[in-house]
């Protein structure tokens, strides 16, 4: 009844509603000449007293002289490395000398040395980890402090391999490629050059050698089963066989290949994670099988389907095999050093502890001083009277390829070609 009655009234007094209104639109008239008024009064220099706008700078006409265009980049964001260092007993010098010549401040780094090592030698090797101000600095290398024992033929490899990757998983794992390596491997090329050229990669690809053919290795390795001391002795010992063979697996298929790899960050998850439980089913195939570490990570791969594709048949390493091959390599020394320069691979195995070809290799290859960390972009201290560039430390995403990278380049060209990639993944 109220609102009916309120309407009612103001349909009968309409002038009643009209005169309530003329007294605030004449205030409010009376307030905006004046304000208008204010507007046009200046200061002698001609800057108004009251502007009705912030001005942006003085002398400035334009909003669009003041705009600055963001500079864009084409190149992809590098990406991150993850390693594995291991060696075995008296490696600890030359492990040092391989984690100068690898480093750089975005990647991860895991050193391991043998159980078998002396107390001394792994004490060396802990303090110079932790001591060293750019590794402080970062805080981006490790050491295995509970060391494992590792038996070369044995599984105990694998399982080394597979501790050092959950760790670097669990120290974050803002990584893209896992590579393992021994001390007795050593760079070809610098961190800049790889990083720059990885950065072009899909962050899928695995470069692992492999294939399905085994040959002699059905029956001088599938076939016997061997038993690992490592796996449960504190001291090492060779492996030793058991009289009964067995047959080749028929639940997946195996293959062999290098022991040395590039493993994408997605397939180091699944097998540590293994949630279809194909890696721990062949991790307990292989915990019986001569030499494991050149079979288990690529019957893995190559028996799960989500990955089986993105493999590129290679181990990114020149090696000087004998043919047929033997159980170890040739000892690379002066000689080789063009061959090594030639197959444009970015890294090379196997080198004698203090091998002259690897000082070689520092000056000419790397630019690499006595004891000093592998020099990249982000190095921008002097270089005079034999000073330490990396001392002064500059923008860890800038990178300054040389000419690593172009041989690099040829060689990924030749690796992703159309004759060598998709025909030759887990054949």
């Amino acid at each position: 009844m109220k609102r009916l009655k309120s309407y009612y009234m103001n349909i009968r007094h309409p002038h009643t509603i009209e005169r309530k209104w003329i007294f605030p639109l004449a205030i409010g008239s009376i307030v905006s000449l004046f304000l208008i008024f204010l507007t046009m009064l200046t200061s002698p220099d001609g800057t108004p007293f009251v502007p009705l706008y912030r001005s942006i700078t003085s002398g400035s006409v334009f909003v669009e002289s003041k705009l600055h265009i963001i500079p864009t980049s084409t190149l992809p964001p590098p990406p991150r490395l993850a390693y594995l260092i291991s060696g075995s007993k008296g490696d600890g010098h030359m492990l040092k000398r391989t984690l100068q010549a690898l480093y750089h401040p975005r990647n991860r780094y895991v050193v391991h040395l043998d159980l078998e090592s002396s107390p001394q030698e792994r004490s060396d090797l802990q303090n110079y980890v932790r001591d060293h101000p750019v590794f402080e600095r970062f805080g981006n290398v490790r050491m295995i402090t509970k060391a494992n024992l590792v038996t070369y033929r044995g599984p105990t490899m694998v399982a080394n391999t597979l501790h050092a990757a959950a760790i670097l998983l669990r120290e974050g794992g803002d990584w893209d490629w896992f590579i393992n390596l021994s001390a007795s491997d050593y760079p070809l090329v610098t961190q800049d050059d790889l990083l720059h050229t990885f950065s072009y990669f899909p962050r899928d690809l695995n470069f692992i050698d492999h294939t399905s053919n085994i040959g002699w290795k059905e029956f001088q390795r599938a076939k016997p089963i061997i038993i690992d001391p490592g796996l449960y002795m504190t001291k090492k010992a060779d492996v030793f066989w058991v009289t009964q063979r067995r047959s080749v697996p028929t639940a997946f298929k195996l293959f062999t290949g290098s022991a040395w790899m590039a493993l994408s960050r997605q397939f180091i998850d699944y097998l540590i994670w293994g949630w279809d439980n194909l890696p721990r089913i062949v991790l307990m195939y292989y915990a019986n099988f001569l030499s494991s570490p050149e079979g288990y990570f690529h019957t893995v791969i190559c028996n799960a389907q989500e990955f089986r594709n993105t493999t590129v048949n290679s181990d990114l390493h020149f090696i000087s095999w004998d043919n047929p091959p033997k159980q170890h390599p040739h000892n690379l020394n002066l000689n080789d050093m063009q061959k090594m320069i030639n197959s444009n691979a970015p890294f090379a195995r196997k080198f004698r502890h203090n091998e002259p070809v690897l000082d070689k290799v520092d000056s000419e290859l790397l630019s690499r001083g006595p004891g000093m960390l592998l020099p990249g972009a982000w190095c921008i201290g002097s270089r005079e009277n034999g000073s330490d560039p990396c001392s002064v430390i500059g923008d860890t995403t800038v990178l300054r390829p040389g000419p690593g990278a172009k041989r690099l380049e040829k060689l990924m060209t030749s690796l992703l070609s159309s004759e060598k990639f998709r025909p030759r993944q887990c054949k």
